[in-house]
């Protein structure tokens, strides 16, 4: 390949990713900034600007292996969520935009000035650190079953400067018995194991007990609803992530198991993304 210029570099790589990518542009922008270790703004500034036969070399081999499939994410280490960077790898889940919308209700909630929150599932430890980066004073617990998320959520704690949240390996409650919470936040898995989506994308490339629950997706968001009230204070708040259709069972059940004021948030696509309630 003759040496390509940064824009006929974009150009090419969007051009090879048309196939593979619904994002091809913007997937070869972010893998070109990887390799130039630059802003996005360097691309508009500096087009004609040649590549290093390096640099040319690297953008190639990213390029082919977003072509296999493997994500964006995955293959530069890091997503941002929240306008936050997290380092991500293949042990949990790439953080998605739909989430945010969970971080902004939970944001919005009338909770104490040094609210005590408990993420459940943290992963790269993305909703916990979030609020923690918003609400400083909060007291804020992260706990994950899998110790390489453990591990991952707590290197993201380091480089995001977030000492005061409190990360442990835990399986839902089993690490915090008989403490309380004003808020009970989770995004676990609520994911159909007969979902026909599951090989498609770049959830191949995550792993299968992040994403999947048995009984149609509920068995996790129904698990932490039940036993969520034994850890919450009076008044606390649960709110859960869900998948698109699963809103309506989600009132029903929290409202079955005695939860107040519980209301579905819609995402930024207007789909249903999360249920909360309260706890007298």
């Amino acid at each position: 390949m003759t040496q390509l210029t940064i824009a006929s570099a974009v150009k090419w790589g969007a051009a090879a990713l048309q196939l593979c990518s619904e994002s091809a542009a913007i997937d070869a922008e972010v893998l070109l900034l990887h390799c130039l270790d630059k802003p996005r703004s360097y691309l508009y500034s500096w087009p004609e600007r040649q590549l290093t036969e390096a640099q040319q070399c690297q953008f190639e081999q990213l390029i082919a292996r977003r072509v296999s499939g493997t994500p964006v994410a995955h293959i530069i280490g890091m997503r941002e969520f929240w306008s936050l960077p997290f380092m991500v790898n293949a042990s949990t889940l790439i953080p998605r935009p739909d989430t945010e919308i969970l971080v902004e209700t939970a944001l919005n909630l009338p909770l104490p000035t040094e609210c005590a929150a408990l993420d459940l599932g943290t992963g790269t430890g993305a909703i916990a650190l979030s609020l923690a980066h918003e609400r400083p004073q909060w007291q804020v617990t992260a706990v994950d079953k899998v110790d390489d998320a453990v591990a991952l959520a707590r290197a993201n704690r380091e480089q995001l400067q977030l000492p005061q949240v409190e990360v442990l390996q835990s399986d839902w409650f089993s690490a915090v018995s008989g403490r309380q919470f004003d808020l009970i936040v989770s995004n676990p898995p609520y994911i159909s194991e007969q979902d026909e989506h599951l090989d498609l994308g770049d959830v191949r490339f995550e792993p299968r007990s992040a994403l999947t629950a048995a009984n149609d997706g509920f068995a996790d968001l129904f698990f932490i609803a039940e036993h969520a009230r034994q850890y919450l204070r009076p008044g606390g708040y649960i709110l859960l992530e869900h998948g698109y259709t699963q809103g309506p069972t989600m009132r029903q059940h929290l409202q079955t198991l005695g939860y107040q004021n519980v209301a579905t948030v819609r995402d930024f696509g207007s789909n249903e993304r999360c249920t909360l309630g309260t706890w007298q």
